[in-house]
């Protein structure tokens, strides 16, 4: 076991953990953040997708110690006093069914609006390919992002 301090949403976790242990487990069991989703575990699905030193990454592809002193994002920082403009744009575009994919899709789309607020729609449709979903059709998703990208340059 390795004591290790994750810095998660500006909070710091001290906890133990075996080598092999992937961030996503560490998160969830350790942290208490279940919103970060576990899906294929092969880094596929991005039902996982966290922020980690302002990039998206598959959680379940990074072991936790790789971790230790970089910063964290996970769906719980999304909203603060209030909703972020991606979970606005989620629920007023229907961008969501069953749900399970929907904290992959937030965090991937948040990064990248980060990173890149005027996106191309071609680039953004290419982006949110990388995640899947099952229930969708993936229009309504792509919808949203760009609404909540026109709310995020608004707000700037």
């Amino acid at each position: 076991m390795t004591r290790i301090t994750l810095d998660v949403n500006g909070r710091a976790y001290t906890i133990d953990v075996e080598a092999r242990i992937t961030l996503a487990d560490a998160l969830r069991d350790q942290c208490g953040l279940t919103g970060t989703h576990l899906g294929c575990e092969h880094g596929v699905c991005g039902a996982c997708t966290v922020i980690v030193d302002a990039d998206p990454v598959r959680s379940c592809l990074l072991f936790a110690v790789q971790c230790q002193g970089v910063p964290i994002r996970t769906v719980e920082a999304l909203a603060g006093d209030r909703w972020h403009p991606l979970q606005t744009a989620f629920r007023h575009h229907h961008a969501l069914q069953c749900g399970f994919c929907t904290p992959g899709f937030l965090m991937l789309a948040a990064a990248v609006l980060e990173q890149e607020p005027d996106l191309e729609p071609a680039r953004l449709r290419a982006v949110l390919s990388s995640n899947l979903c099952r229930c969708t059709g993936y229009t309504t998703i792509v919808d949203a992002v760009t609404a909540a990208a026109t709310a995020m340059r608004d707000e700037r």
